[in-house]
């Protein structure tokens, strides 16, 4: 890694800036699709799909959720599956075959079931066997593939041993967000209320994971351009990495990292990429569900993403943020009856007349993006937050 002798310095401010703009926040692209948005933000969290459809939406001028789920289901240009930490996220399908490659080279993490919960080494390959020949040429629901990995894998697969919501499920189903790191199931387009599963190469014929040490370095660089500078112990907390093993690969990466400061500590960008556009203001946004999150786990510590009251009303409560000048001032809710969507925004911080005005707009272009009439209330939001 450079680490020249006079770094880069760089302020809080401008880490903000350069957020804001490549992840098309500070100005929608008017040309970018929604692989493209996926691609420049390393994967958008997708635990709520209606949160990353908005997202999305966001980022790219014109759009609206339609256009997501056409890239989605139509040409296949995003692919919904399990990445970074092993939870839901929109990817590019042009580059599932790195990310694949990469979430399978990160050591797994200590294991979190009870020994008589748990698979073996041997018992697991076999259920992501059976996962893949089970997908590959349909969608299924859970349980139609619970049924068809324990007709392959077995009878103690369907041991009813893991804890869920209220009883038990089958022993195998600890795989599943293994098997979407692993490239052998990805989400398909739900069959009413039922979410549907598939195999990626339906949609990516020839799919193959990439070679592992390419695939690595595009994981580092895509991380460092949507969340830098950062250190590898951030990037190591964002992927659910060991930090030893991240930090030798940063090292690895000798001559494509730049160290500068941030508000006077280390970090890394990566090389040349250093340019601090200028604010764009006023610059006032409405973040769904997890968009704020993944700017916190992808990068900044709490308290400066979440100052003064933020950090208890939004960051605790896991609240869609109010963000002003790339920090969260303020929390949000909806709620949508038929073709009307109701936003009560909460501001944490005062704001002046052009900030006000371009709350309005946003509104508005929430609105446009789930395809509905907006009204805004400006107030306290009474409900809880996600879980």
């Amino acid at each position: 890694m450079s680490t020249e002798t006079d770094p880069v310095r760089l302020s809080f401010r401008d880490v903000c800036a350069r957020r804001l703009e490549w992840h098309g926040l500070a100005r929608p692209s008017a040309g970018s699709r929604p692989a493209d948005v996926a691609r420049a933000m390393a994967g958008v969290h997708a635990q709520v799909i209606s949160g990353a459809e908005l997202g999305v939406g966001l980022r790219i001028a014109g759009a609206t959720r339609t256009d997501v789920r056409a890239a989605l289901w139509g040409d296949h240009s995003l692919i919904k599956t399990f990445g970074p930490r092993g939870t839901v996220h929109l990817l590019p399908s042009d580059d599932l075959p790195l990310w694949v490659a990469a979430l399978s080279a990160v050591p797994p993490p200590r294991e979190g079931f009870p020994e008589d919960v748990r698979m073996t080494p041997e018992q697991t390959e076999k259920v992501l066997a059976a996962i893949a020949e089970a997908l590959q040429d349909g969608e299924l629901t859970i349980d139609e593939l619970n049924d068809e990995v324990i007709h392959r894998a077995g009878s103690w697969a369907g041991d009813l041993v893991m804890p869920a919501f209220q009883g038990k499920w089958a022993r195998w189903r600890q795989a599943v967000h293994l098997a979407g790191m692993r490239g052998v199931l990805c989400f398909g387009p739900n069959r009413g209320r039922k979410i549907t599963y598939t195999h990626p190469g339906r949609w990516s014929p020839g799919f193959e994971p990439a070679e592992t040490l390419p695939a690595l370095a595009h994981v580092v660089k895509s991380y460092l351009r949507a969340y830098g500078p950062a250190t590898p112990q951030r990037f190591a907390h964002w992927l659910n990495a060991p930090a030893r093993w991240a930090a030798d690969l940063f090292a690895s990466l000798a001559g494509d990292l730049q160290q500068v400061e941030v508000e006077g500590i280390a970090a890394w960008v990566v090389a040349g990429d250093t340019a601090v556009p200028a604010p764009v203001t006023p610059s006032v946004r409405l973040l769904p569900y997890f968009d704020t999150y993944a700017y916190r786990v992808g990068n900044q510590p709490p308290g400066l993403l979440y100052p003064g009251r933020a950090r208890d009303r939004v960051l605790r409560g896991n609240f869609q943020a109010l963000i002003v000048d790339g920090v969260v001032a303020g929390l949000w809710h909806q709620r949508r009856s038929g073709g009307r969507v109701d936003l009560t925004v909460e501001p944490l911080v005062r704001l002046d007349a052009a900030q006000r005005d371009e709350l309005g707009v946003q509104a508005e272009r929430v609105g446009e993006i789930l395809e509905a009439k907006p009204r805004l209330t400006i107030g306290t939001v009474t409900v809880g937050g996600h879980a």
